[in-house]
């Protein structure tokens, strides 16, 4: 080392040089794959954030579909009425509402008293209250067994009509350039689990969107034709086909008018049906038009199904069958070998005597359907209902069980998947603590 005016100066000789090996070091593809992937991931996280980024696992889904009662049901009824004070207004907009529902029943000339007995409740659709006026659009829910008489079955009193297999529902939302399900809290979906379906003559299975629901339910499984796919989601949810209504919005301009187009689609190949166009003036007008469209596609799935064109689709369940009496097969011979005597003294039959001997002996085991059977049960809060859930899909014989409608603090529905008949369900569900009433088909339990 020399020392000059301008300090110490060092020699290059003196400074530690690092290995050659990290001088020559280049990543590689994976090497420059998993770096590339840290800082991608960095930069998301820096950009947008950490509550964003794990709110698209996160968050609440879909929405629970409401409890399907026998009531009949008359929507979309405008009223519009004044009054000395708003109270006096709304009463009077409720009692020609329910003047104009009886009448688009085709019911008998009554007072507005005698109507008024028969109402079990009044749904508000939209309302606008003022000082003295009232505008409201409401649906009136009549209860049946009191007006049924009267209205007869072209208002569903009648209950002798044919009555589709379970149905699960994906309503597929086309939006803005994107594909929703229950991926976010859609209109479309808002609107299926708010109809209520006792009027029609279709078992619509509606998922909640809840948990890994909306995992499985994407806009994307409409497309799959995999039948063995197509069977696990179907035995999760205890139906027995699919049904995709498909809604596609498109926007002409901001704040203008906005044009739906609704296809319905059943099956797992995702057969086409019908399809219609309905124009929304602009955003407000969405969700009367997504109601109004609902009404339709049920008519269309209810036509089809006089048809005869919603039965289950046979391949869904061809190989479970088979593979049932292959394993009922198994089951009877070696039921066979268990009978048959063995002695070591008696002389070995031959080959075709002891196949004409264990023939007799062979009787098959009768064969065991799977079928799906209606659960009630009591429901005071949600963990009731994962309780109950839990507790039935873990009986012996269960192959699904999901709720098909949900009543906090009252009685829920659940669709079983059974491998026998309903009096076998009900002794499984006894012997695991379950005090268990039956009728018709459909069971109630409690603990």
């Amino acid at each position: 080392m020399t020392v000059s005016a301008k300090g110490p100066q060092f020699s290059p000789m003196a400074i530690a040089t690092l290995p050659s090996r990290l001088w020559n070091f280049r990543p590689g593809p994976a090497s420059q794959l998993v770096m590339g992937l840290v800082l991608l991931l960095a930069a998301a996280l820096f950009l947008i954030g950490p509550d964003r980024l794990f709110a698209q696992i996160e968050g609440e889904r879909g929405i629970l579909p409401v409890a399907s009662s026998t009531d009949i049901q008359v929507s979309g009824i405008e009223v519009e009425t004044t009054g000395k004070d708003a109270e006096e207004a709304r009463l009077e907009g409720w009692k020609i509402a329910q003047r104009k529902a009886w009448e688009k029943l085709k019911g008998p000339s009554m007072g507005d008293g005698q109507i008024a007995g028969m109402v079990s409740a009044v749904v508000i659709e939209r309302e606008m209250i003022g000082p003295k006026r009232y505008i409201a659009t409401l649906g009136v829910i009549f209860d049946r067994q009191r007006a049924g008489q009267y209205v007869g079955s072209a208002a569903g009193g009648g209950m002798a009509r044919s009555h589709s297999a379970p149905l699960l529902v994906i309503p597929v939302l086309y939006s803005g350039g994107a594909a929703q399900v229950f991926e976010v809290r859609g209109a479309w979906q808002k609107a299926w689990a708010e109809f209520r379906t006792s009027a029609s003559p279709i078992d619509y299975v509606r998922p909640a969107g809840s948990g890994g629901e909306s995992l499985i339910l994407t806009a994307g499984q409409a497309g799959r034709r995999s039948r063995t796919w197509w069977r696990t989601v179907l035995d999760q949810f205890g139906a027995s086909d699919v049904i995709m209504p498909v809604a596609r919005l498109e926007r002409q301009w901001p704040g203008g008018p906005i044009e739906g187009t609704f296809t319905a689609r059943y099956g797992p190949d995702s057969a086409y049906l019908e399809s219609f166009k309905l124009t929304a003036e602009s955003e407000k007008g969405v969700p009367a038009m997504l109601n109004q469209a609902l009404v339709r596609i049920d008519q269309i799935y209810a036509r089809a199904l006089a048809m005869g064109l919603l039965k289950p689709d046979p391949s869904l369940v061809a190989e479970q069958q088979a593979i049932d009496a292959a394993l009922a097969k198994i089951a009877a011979a070696a039921a066979a070998v268990e009978t048959r005597p063995l002695s070591s003294e008696s002389p070995k039959p031959r080959a075709s005597e002891s196949s004409d001997a264990a023939q007799p002996t062979a009787a098959p085991e009768p064969v065991k359907t799977t079928a799906s059977y209606t659960v009630q049960f009591s429901s005071p809060d949600a963990q009731a209902v994962d309780s109950a859930l839990g507790a039935v899909r873990g009986v012996s014989g269960v192959k699904g069980a999901a709720t098909t409608s949900i009543a906090i603090g009252g009685t829920s529905v659940m669709r079983v998947t059974f491998t026998g008949d309903i009096n076998d369900l009900a002794a499984a569900l006894r012997s695991r603590g379950w005090q268990v009433s039956a009728g018709g088909n459909a069971l109630s339990i409690r603990r």
